[in-house]
């Protein structure tokens, strides 16, 4: 089969190769959880150098107590709660050392993690706990009452958790995981505004790490990588960088508190940052502050990456960015919840120079760009829906085969819905979202689901959200609303309607009153139209 060696693409088959090396992966059929193979590759003198550090306070947690920990961990919940193979672990907590310790120990007795975002709503938390049917709870003492009433759940903040951490010792009949159980539960929300949990595998993950190995293990380097994580640890970004973390034996610098450029910016310079990951949001925040303190980027010398995603960077971001830090590779990726993270990358000063680029395939994946219309793949260059398939990709929506079937056909490509063309040097540009998901700091947002909340106004007739854009966030909601007639429904009335029963990054920030939404012959909403409005709006206030 011949390849392009520039594009990877495959005239023959139409599909995208990666370019990459190869990267060997464990036999599918050999017994592995991603906790024990995380474990594995640390040397048996474990390094001394932190495992993770806690920005806020410097409290830092050593190779050797992450790994006392967590086998301790592991017994205590096996024991003391009879946690084991298949259970439901939904977690509630903001970022601390304790995460990746829970996470490991959990996924090391075959449990599945289901993180969530301590922001949400009491409302939406009942969600997500319908979806995934959790066994077992755990949250922190400001967390934990936001869940339903009958939940008692394990307070990772107490005493009781501490002891586990402390006094249990490993197990003596290790519980057997295959690489194809399901690891963890992820939340993505799509345009029907449905919350859908995808499900991960343990083989998901640890494909999914395995190519960070050549890119930064330790050996390689004169000295350790100090990785600096500020996305928040339910996110499918925060998660595999969590694991990664261990998988390549470097520090990682937690974010606990509040994102606050200035002091991220303070912990660079105290830990010797080498390695930062961010969101888009995050990054302006970190421009902002370097171009009006010029002395602010003297003490960043450290830094050699920085790897921005959760959303496109807009070019000028990047530029602006790149004129500050003419010597540090700015990575943008792309991937989803639905692949277990990245699976384009750009790697190295060369590969960065691509502005707008999210990127070369991944060593474990192939690509299509597909025709939405007629379904044929596309050559290097023209735009379609990016379709993926590798080891990477979920096993599909749980308890929801009618949406897994919408996105994943019978050989296992996955269906992106983003319009994207790869190309002559395989690089992916993004160019639309066929999907119609808000993208706020990094958070996805399903119109929908404000939408139907906004159907529930007695005031509202018809109502539809769309992006509006934004230099911090990104992306902003902001609806149309035709109220009923002879109603003086405000703009500050609809948002206080909506804003009080969603997490922060859902609120409504803008309002628009029209008369009518338009719709195609099928009734379904024409956004584009919606956004064509908003921009308008847009430049006639500039």
């Amino acid at each position: 089969m011949a390849i392009d060696p520039r594009s990877g693409y495959s005239p023959a088959t139409k599909t995208f190769h990666s370019l990459r090396p190869a990267v060997a992966f464990p036999p599918v059929s050999q017994p592995l959880s991603i906790t024990a193979y995380a474990v594995s590759l640390l040397p048996n003198r474990l390094p001394s150098h932190p495992a993770f550090i806690d920005a806020s306070n410097s409290v830092s947690l050593s190779y050797p107590n992450l790994v006392s920990q967590i086998h301790s961990l592991a017994s205590s919940l096996h024991s003391h709660l009879g946690i084991s193979e298949g259970h439901v672990a939904f977690i509630l907590c903001p970022s601390c050392l304790e995460i990746p310790v829970l996470y490991l120990a959990l996924l090391s007795l075959g449990a599945i993690i289901t993180p969530a975002n301590p922001a949400s709503t009491p409302s939406e938390l009942s969600r997500l706990i319908d979806v995934a049917v959790p066994t077992h709870f755990f949250a922190t003492s400001s967390s934990s009452s936001k869940l339903p009433r009958h939940v008692t759940p394990i307070l990772i903040d107490s005493h009781e958790f501490r002891s586990f951490l402390e006094s249990g010792s490993p197990l003596s009949d290790p519980i057997e995981i295959r690489q194809s159980d399901p690891a963890a539960i992820l939340f993505s929300s799509g345009t029907t505004g449905h919350v859908k949990g995808v499900l991960l595998s343990h083989r998901n993950i640890i494909t999914e790490t395995i190519p960070f190995i050549s890119i930064l293990r330790l050996q390689d380097r004169p000295h350790p990588t100090v990785h600096m994580l500020t996305a928040p640890p339910f996110h499918v970004y925060g998660v595999v960088f969590l694991i990664k973390s261990v998988v390549v034996g470097e520090t990682t610098v937690i974010q606990t508190e509040r994102f606050d450029p200035e002091k991220m910016i303070g912990a660079i310079e105290r830990f010797g940052v080498t390695h930062l990951a961010l969101s888009p949001p995050a990054l302006l925040a970190m421009v902002r502050v370097c171009e009006q303190v010029g002395d602010r980027r003297r003490g960043l010398g450290s830094l050699e990456v920085v790897n921005c995603g959760g959303a496109p960077s807009p070019p000028v971001l990047i530029r602006r960015f790149n004129g500050l830090f003419p010597n540090v590779a700015f990575q943008q990726g792309y991937g989803l919840t639905e692949s277990t993270g990245g699976v384009f990358r750009c790697l190295g000063l060369e590969e960065n120079r691509r502005v707008g680029s999210c990127g070369r395939l991944a060593a474990h994946c192939e690509a299509k760009v597909v025709d939405p219309e007629s379904g044929v793949a596309l050559p290097p260059g023209k735009p379609g829906e990016l379709w993926i398939r590798g080891p990477t990709i979920m096993a599909g929506y749980v308890g929801d085969s009618e949406a897994t079937a919408a996105v994943l056909d019978s050989e296992g490509w996955l269906k992106t819905g983003d319009l994207c063309y790869i190309d002559e040097d395989g690089f992916l540009f993004v160019v639309d979202r066929l999907k119609e998901l808000i993208k706020c700091k990094g958070y996805q947002v399903p119109p929908a689901e404000l939408e139907q909340l906004l159907q529930e106004h007695p005031d509202i007739t018809e109502a539809a959200v769309v992006p509006y854009p934004d230099e911090e966030a990104g992306q902003i909601p902001m609806a149309f609303i035709v109220r009923q007639s002879h109603i003086t429904l405000s703009e500050a009335q609809v948002m206080d309607f909506i804003n009080k029963q969603v997490a922060h990054y859902k609120k409504i920030r803008r309002v628009k009153f029209v008369n009518s939404i338009p719709r195609n012959a099928s009734g379904k909403i024409l956004r584009r139209d919606l956004i064509k409005l908003a921009t308008l709006t847009l430049s006639s206030k500039l």
